[in-house]
């Protein structure tokens, strides 16, 4: 089982047994505030058994949960893009809000971006912030990630039009950090 060691925890693939912290966690409007439509608020017992099912049984997870104190209290994944994009991945993460400024996801971050150039045919990774949300940018631009676009009023999110910040890093600067 891939795992990665954290100074207050680690990454590891998500299991059975991970739903009630992943409810507990996950659950939050101030998390759903910052992230895509598809993560559900609230966040059920059967999202959470949905998810864990979804992501258990990989050979080369692309989602990892972030174990804090022997619960998972984050996950920090990734999506290979396809056609045209096929070299291309996009990045997202959560935390749950009573570990935000411990500096975990500044760890993580750059151990997954890390993992993502290493086993995957990718040339760019990509992530995509909403306006406003200031410790996400800060946790990227930390991780040597780039700001590169700003599309303007392109997110809707709670019947607001948002900004979408575009943060991305390429293989070879990856390898400048190394």
């Amino acid at each position: 089982m891939i795992t990665f060691p954290l100074s207050v925890g680690q990454l590891r693939p998500w299991r059975e047994g991970d739903e009630d912290s992943l409810v507990r966690h996950a659950s939050n409007r101030h998390i759903w505030n910052n992230v895509r439509d598809f993560f559900p608020y609230p966040y059920t017992p059967r999202d959470a058994h949905s998810w864990v099912r979804s992501n258990k049984s990989y050979q080369q997870p692309n989602n990892f949960a972030i174990e804090v104190d022997g619960q998972a209290v984050g996950n920090v994944g990734f999506t290979v893009k396809d056609d045209i994009y096929r070299y291309n991945a996009e990045i997202g993460y959560w935390l749950s809000e009573s570990y935000w400024g411990r500096g975990i996801m500044s760890e993580s971050l750059p151990i997954i971006t890390k993992y993502i150039f290493q086993y995957f045919q990718v040339n760019r990774i990509f992530a995509c912030v909403l306006e406003g949300n200031i410790g996400s940018m800060k946790v990227l631009e930390a991780a040597g990630y780039q700001h590169e676009a700003i599309h303007r009023k392109a997110a809707v999110k709670n019947n607001q039009y948002l900004d979408e910040h575009i943060f991305s890093m390429l293989r070879s600067e990856h390898r400048e950090l190394t």
